[in-house]
C-alpha cells in the first residue's frame, strides 16, 4: 500500500520565493504541493477547497500579518503550520497560537543555505504532518491519576510551595525539548518560583532564535532567563539556554555547577544535543539532579536520560496525551529512564514536590 503523500500549501508573498519552494518540495516522494497562495486572504480561500494537511507561511505578509491568520485559522479551520521566517520574535507568539514549528529563512544568494533549509524545511513537513495541535494557554490541570509509572497531580499551587523549596546550590535541574518544546518549557518554567535551583535548557532552536527565546521567556518567568554563554554560573533562580549551534555540558568545580558552550558535532542529530547536555548533567551533578524530557521527535535525549537516572537523578517524563509529538518522551520512557510520566500541566508541581522532599 502506497503511504499518502503530505498535501502542503505554500504561503508566501513572494513569486520567487514561492515556486522555489514548489520546485524543491515536489522532489520529495512523500510531499505533494497542492497549491500556492500570495496572502492570508488568499489562503483561507484555497485551504476551504484544497484541504491542505500542511500550510508554509512567513510571519510578515501582506493583508495579514501572520500571527493573526493562525489565530484565525486555529479557531475557523484548524490547520498545521510550519513557519518560514527570518528572525522575527513574533515566531514564539505564532507557536503559542498553535502553529506546530519553524524554519529560518534562508539567504537565497547562498545555495548552500538554500539547500540547509530546504531539508530543514522537508523534516518539519513530515515531523509537522504526525503532530497534533496543543496549545498550553487555555488547559487545565486534569484530577489526580496514579500508576507505577503515570503521575498526575492536582490542586497543589506554586504559590503555596514555592516557600518550602529547599534551594541549594548542590542542585541542578535539566530539560531537553524539541518540537512544541517552546511552550511546553515556558508551561513548566512560568509555574516555578525564583528560589528554583538552577536550570539549564537545550531546546531544538537554530542560532539567534535562542536568544529571543530567552529574552521573551524572561519577560514571563519569575526566574531570571537568559542565552547561556561559555563559563555561565548555574545559581539558583536562573535559567540558562543552550544557544543554537552550540553543545552545552554542565561542569563543575570547587565553586559549584557552571556550563560549557561550545561548537561541536551533531549529535544524535542535533546541536545543541539533550543527549550532550544531560550525559554532562549525569557526570557532574548525579543524585543532585532532576532530569526533564519534553516533546520532540525522535530519540535525542533518550539515552542521557537513561545515564542521569543511572546516576541517581530523578527524571520525568511528558506524556504522550499532552505531548505535540510524542517521540522523544517515548523512546525515554520505553527504555526505562523515565521513573515518573505525566502531563505538561502537572510537571511543574511533580518537580516541585520533588524538591521539596
Amino acid at each position: 500500500m502506497i503511504a499518502e503523500k503530505i498535501k502542503v500549501l505554500i504561503t508566501d508573498d513572494s513569486l520567487l520565493f514561492r515556486n522555489v519552494l514548489k520546485n524543491e518540495l515536489s522532489k520529495d516522494s512523500s510531499i505533494e504541493v497542492v497549491g500556492m497562495a500570495v496572502d492570508p486572504i488568499d489562503a483561507m480561500e484555497k485551504i476551504k477547497t484544497l484541504n491542505p494537511d500542511i500550510i508554509t507561511m512567513d510571519i510578515e505578509m501582506p493583508k495579514m500579518d501572520g500571527l493573526t491568520f493562525i489565530k484565525k485559522l486555529m479557531a475557523e479551520h484548524p490547520v498545521k503550520v510550519v513557519l518560514v521566517s527570518s528572525m522575527n520574535i513574533s515566531v514564539f507568539d505564532a507557536l503559542q497560537s498553535g502553529a506546530v514549528d519553524f524554519v529560518k529563512k534562508p539567504a537565497m544568494s547562498s545555495d548552500n543555505d538554500l539547500d540547509i533549509f530546504i531539508r530543514e524545511l522537508k523534516t518539519k513537513i513530515k515531523i509537522a504532518s504526525i503532530a497534533k495541535l496543543v496549545t498550553y494557554k487555555n488547559t487545565k490541570k486534569e484530577p489526580v491519576v496514579e500508576t507505577v509509572e503515570t503521575v498526575e497531580t492536582a490542586g497543589s499551587t506554586v504559590a503555596r510551595l514555592s516557600g518550602l523549596i529547599k534551594s541549594s546550590a548542590k542542585r541542578v535541574i535539566a530539560i531537553g525539548a524539541s518540537t512544541g518544546g517552546t511552550e511546553a518549557t515556558l508551561k513548566i518554567l512560568k509555574e516555578l518560583p525564583e528560589d528554583t535551583p538552577g536550570i539549564v535548557v537545550t531546546q531544538h532552536m537554530p542560532p539567534g532564535f535562542t536568544k529571543m527565546y530567552a529574552d521573551r521567556l524572561n519577560k514571563i518567568c519569575i526566574m531570571e532567563v537568559r542565552e547561556a554563554v561559555n563559563g555561565d554560573r548555574v545559581e539558583t533562580g536562573v535559567v540558562l539556554i543552550a544557544p543554537g549551534d552550540m553543545q552545552m555540558k554542565l561542569m563543575k568545580d570547587g565553586k559549584g555547577y557552571y556550563v560549557s558552550c561550545k561548537p561541536g558535532e551533531k549529535v544524535s542529530g542535533h546541536c545543541p544535543s539533550v543527549d550532550v547536555l544531560f550525559n554532562s548533567v549525569a557526570e557532574a551533578a548525579g543524585k543532585n539532579s532532576t532530569g526533564i524530557i519534553l516533546t520532540g521527535m525522535g530519540k535525542d535525549g533518550a539515552q542521557g536520560l537513561m545515564n542521569m537516572k543511572k546516576a541517581g537523578a530523578y527524571t520525568i517524563g511528558q506524556d504522550e496525551k499532552s505531548s505535540v509529538v510524542y517521540g522523544m518522551p517515548m523512546v525515554a520512557y520505553n527504555i526505562g529512564a523515565v521513573a515518573v510520566q505525566a502531563s505538561i500541566e502537572n510537571i511543574a508541581d511533580i518537580l516541585i514536590r520533588h524538591l521539596n522532599k
